[in-house]
Formats: C-alpha cells, structure tokens, sequence
C-alpha cells in the first residue's frame, strides 16, 4: 500500500502538471480533468488507509516532467499510468481506479494518432517572458519568486488539509477542509499555468512529515492563519509592483480570497 499511495501520488502530479505545460486549450482542460478524478482516487486510498490503519505519507521522488513536446508527454503519461496501473490489487475500489486510468490511456492514445495534436512544449525554456506582457526586470523577478513560493505554499496545502480532513470526526470540519483544498486547487492551477506561460514550471518539492502530522490543531490553525495573512502581503505587494492592471487585479483577486480562507480557519477554531 505504501508503494501504490508513493506512485498514486506521483502520478496525480505528474497529470495534473502536464496539464500547465501542454498549450492546447481542449487537450489542457482535459487532462486537469484527469487530475481531479486521480486526486479523488488519492483521497480514497487515504480513507482506506485510515479504516486499516494503515500509516501513510507523501513522500515522493524526484518527478522530470521536462518533455519537448505533446507527443512526449502523452507517451510518458501512458507509460506512468500502466506502471501505477500494475500495482493494484484486486477489490472494487481498485477495479474503479483500473477503470478510470483505462480511459485516460485510450484518451491519449487517440491523441496520439493525429499530428495535428503534436505541439512544442515551452513550459521549461526559461524565457520568465509572461503571454504579450512587457514587465520590467524587477516586476518579473517579484513575479518568478511569488509563483514559485505560491505553487509550493498551495500544493502543500492541498495535502496537509487533505490529510487532516481524512481524520477528523467532526462533519462541519470535514466541510471547511474541503472548501480550502477546493479553494487552494483553484489556486495552484492558476499559478501553474502561470509559470508554464513563463517557461519555468517544476514540480513543488516533498512535504515533510511533521507539517501535515499535526499534534496540536489550535497551534495549527493559528499558523494557517498567519501564513494566509502573509500571502494577502505578498498578493498586495506584487500587485502593486508588477506594472501590468491585468496582472495586479489578478492579484488583487486571489488576496481577497485569502480573506476568506482566514474566516474559514477561524471558523475551525
């Protein structure tokens, strides 16, 4: 089990973050779809784990998604999903599983019978040159260093929130929890294509243990706190440094989300 959740959660990543990375709008919202019904299969094998009590982590190894083209990438995601595909035993839960990833293979291997779905990958070229914008040297180094902070701060939130609604007991925290891994999701897929459009998209690096094995929740929470209130002034400040209104108003946006999420921790409080 502990080498299915390793792969499972690996896999999960590497879709979804090939989703940043390929250009083509219905390839790219098609597989972001993949990646939320692969992060829901996560979540399934957590509770599993949970009734078995079984321990488990999310440990993962060093992911090169650096492919020049939708071809390579479809190929790798094939060879990725048989592989995790091999490990599963046999119960109803991975038979679905077996299912889905089925699906997901016969998708891109269709893909791959049309040329006219084959497209250079630009998402590793380093270029830190945003769509048509004309940023200055210090708006894109602000601009590289946020999303960079952010990809990681949201994906680990992601997990660790995950995590601590996998055991709570409590339905209306159950609730609140879902509401911040659906709101941090959000978050994450807009800031991973940002970096994909700047040509330095990477994989966030592993959690370690102690931030999602929590001992004391108060504590927690209050830190949760305090984290979101330093990202409303990192928002505030790159909104008010990047010198392109689209870009601060984007800004400007996920800073009064942050807000939110502050009165949801409060609420677990």
């Amino acid at each position: 089990m502990d080498k299915i959740y390793k792969n499972k959660h690996e896999l999960w990543l590497k879709v979804l973050f090939s989703s940043f990375a390929v250009k083509n709008t219905s390839i790219k919202d098609k597989l972001y779809d993949f990646s939320q019904i692969l992060f829901r299969h996560l979540k399934w094998i957590s509770s599993r784990n949970k009734i078995l009590n079984i321990e488990y982590n999310y440990d993962k190894s060093n992911i090169d998604i650096q492919k020049k083209s939708n071809f390579e990438f479809f190929n790798f995601l094939i060879d990725e999903i048989t592989k995790t595909s091999s490990l599963y035993q046999k119960e109803e839960l991975f038979d679905r599983i077996k299912h889905d990833e089925n699906y997901i293979v016969f998708y891109l291997q269709n893909l791959l019978k049309d040329t006219n779905n084959d497209q250079p990958i630009e998402a590793f070229n380093k270029k830190r040159i945003y769509e048509n914008k004309v940023l200055s040297k210090s708006s894109t180094d602000a601009l590289t260093l946020f999303l960079f902070e952010e990809t990681y701060k949201e994906y680990e939130l992601i997990m660790v929130y995950s995590y601590m609604q996998n055991y709570t007991k409590s339905i209306n925290e159950y609730a609140i929890y879902q509401d911040l891994v659906d709101e941090s999701l959000f978050h994450l897929k807009s800031f991973g294509n940002m970096l994909a459009k700047m040509g330095i998209l990477s994989i966030p690096r592993v959690i370690t243990e102690s931030i999602y094995k929590v001992t004391n929740i108060n504590k927690f929470i209050n830190d949760g706190i305090k984290e979101e209130e330093a990202a409303k002034e990192e928002c505030m400040k790159l909104a008010s440094m990047v010198d392109d209104i689209e870009l601060s108003k984007f800004f400007e946006f996920i800073n009064f989300q942050e807000n939110y999420h502050i009165e949801l921790m409060k609420k677990l409080l």
